[in-house]
């Protein structure tokens, strides 16, 4: 039996490009994993999406860091921080939902400072 030849389509996976830029906010591993696997790191819109996914855990792990060291070391802080770290973890939530979902949707959304990070090492 002849088997065919399988069309450039049929030999890919079965994401599509907006299913893996979606899928690189899921967590930091999906990221990671597109970044160094191909056809994933070929194209621009799922390198951007990975590393823009990798910025922002960075951010949101820097923002955590800074506001635990703040309250730990200051007492003013402390009752401050004890207010303030869930509205930081809610807006951070509700900026990762975004994201989420605009990159399943197909659009490119620059987050601002991280996006043009992420653009430049996706090489936009």
């Amino acid at each position: 039996m002849n088997d065919p030849t399988p069309t450039p389509s049929a030999a890919q996976s079965g994401l599509s490009e907006n299913a893996a830029g979606g899928l690189a906010y899921i967590t930091i591993i999906p990221a990671i994993i597109f970044l160094v696997t191909a056809p994933y790191n070929k194209s621009s819109y799922i390198r951007f999406h990975s590393w823009q996914c990798l910025f922002m855990a960075l951010a949101w792990f820097v923002i955590d860091v800074a506001v635990m060291i703040f309250g730990s070391f200051l007492s003013f802080f402390r009752l401050l921080t004890f207010g303030l770290y869930p509205l930081i973890s809610l807006a951070m939530l509700i900026l990762w939902i975004m994201v989420l979902i605009k990159a399943f949707n197909g659009e490119r959304f620059k987050l601002p400072i991280i996006g043009d990070l992420a653009a430049k090492q996706a090489g936009q």
